[in-house]
């Protein structure tokens, strides 16, 4: 039975995902986080993810997995972003690293390419996996770092096995019939339109969690495949950008409701394709 620590299990999928795990049966559970969190089956405590003393607690644990959901959020301050979500993580990851864990899944964000701020342009639509960071405002750069700690720490230890899955907006599973049209163009717009159900998610992120050791760093779209509007992707895009971007992919058959990201890889590398699609 593996040994899986979740951490940021007070919050919304943390906590989901920690509850299915340890439900399962297949896992022996640890749960860390900021606020006080129960999960039943599991070994919780609190404390930060991000504080050596507070790990301490797992010093006798030989972790298999570490599942990281833990972070400070968008619209974060840079020095928190950078603080919490880089440095953070590096502290945590090398933890465990130390102490013989090879395996990590961590939640990155779609919002890593920048879309925060209204004047963000992708330089390529629908936006592969590994899009540059554009970001202006913090809390993109903080996960995309976050993502390139990962690199860095899979350099010094090659067998190490990271897979950052860049989570689209999770909202609960009774929200599915809560569809827009066209929309103005503000802060966050692409978040608006890449959406996935909370069962969804927590089904990633287990996929992620279950899927064989394969050494390296893996950065991963997680979203659906479908835009989260009842308006087509091209209108919104156009209305959004005008002819500053091409969106002519989505003009073609078939294509006229599609996700603005390619999730293709994430299909290919864990097995993970949302069902959970909107309805209008």
């Amino acid at each position: 039975m593996a040994r899986v620590l979740v951490t940021g299990t007070s919050g919304f999928v943390g906590g989901a995902l920690a509850r299915s795990l340890a439900a399962s049966g297949q896992h022996e559970v640890f749960c860390i986080s900021r606020k006080p969190s129960q999960v039943e089956g599991a070994t919780c405590h609190r404390g930060l993810f991000h504080s050596f003393e507070d790990l301490r607690v797992f010093d006798d644990v030989d972790m298999d997995v570490v599942v990281h959901l833990a972070a400070v959020t968008g619209g974060c301050r840079e020095e928190d972003g950078i603080c919490v979500n880089v440095e953070g993580t590096r502290k945590l990851i090398r933890y465990f690293i130390d102490r013989g864990c090879r395996k990590f899944v961590n939640a990155s964000s779609i919002a890593a390419v920048g879309f925060q701020n209204p004047a963000f342009r992708p330089l390529q639509i629908p936006l592969p996996d590994e899009h540059p960071c554009l970001d202006r405002d913090g809390y993109g750069v903080s996960k995309y770092l976050m993502e390139e700690i990962t690199r860095y720490l899979a350099l010094q230890n090659a067998d190490i096995d990271a897979i950052n899955l860049r989570l689209s907006t999770v909202i609960p599973d009774e929200s599915k019939g809560n569809v827009g049209g066209l929309r103005p163009l503000g802060q966050w717009c692409l978040g608006g339109i890449t959406m996935m159900l909370l069962t969804d998610a927590v089904r990633a992120f287990t996929l992620a969690t279950e899927a064989p050791l394969k050494p390296g760093v893996r950065i991963l779209n997680t979203a659906g495949p479908k835009v989260w509007a009842s308006a087509p992707t091209a209108e919104i895009l156009r209305n959004w950008w005008g002819d500053d971007v091409d969106v002519s992919f989505f003009d073609q058959p078939g294509n006229e409701f599609a996700g603005v990201y390619d999730v293709s890889r994430v299909r290919d590398e864990i097995g993970f394709e949302a069902i959970c699609l909107p309805e209008f």
